[in-house]
C-alpha cells in the first residue's frame, strides 16, 4: 500500500492532480507548465492518471465536485465524436 496515501485512500500524487484541476489558468500554455513544473509529468502522463481517476470510487468520494464536473466534460467529449 502506498505509505503517502491519505485517509481517502488517494495517493499524494493523485490528490496533487485533483487539486490542479480545481484551478483555474491564465491562458493556453499555463496548465500544461503547470503540470512539468509541479507534478514532474509530461501532459499526456498526468492526462492518462486524470482519465484513470475519474472512474476511481476514491476520487470521486475525495473530491466530488470536481470529478462529476470533469465527468460530464469528459462524455460530453465522447458524445461529439
Amino acid at each position: 500500500m502506498d505509505e503517502d496515501t491519505g485517509e481517502q485512500g488517494l495517493g499524494h500524487r493523485e490528490r496533487d492532480i485533483l487539486a490542479l484541476e480545481r484551478r483555474g489558468f491564465p491562458g493556453p500554455g499555463a496548465k500544461e507548465r503547470a503540470i512539468r513544473e509541479e507534478l514532474g509529468l509530461a501532459p499526456v502522463r498526468y492526462y492518462q492518471l486524470l482519465n484513470a481517476l475519474l472512474d476511481d470510487a476514491r476520487a470521486l468520494a475525495h473530491d466530488p465536485v470536481t470529478v462529476n464536473r470533469l465527468r460530464r466534460v469528459r462524455e460530453r467529449r465522447r458524445s461529439e465524436r
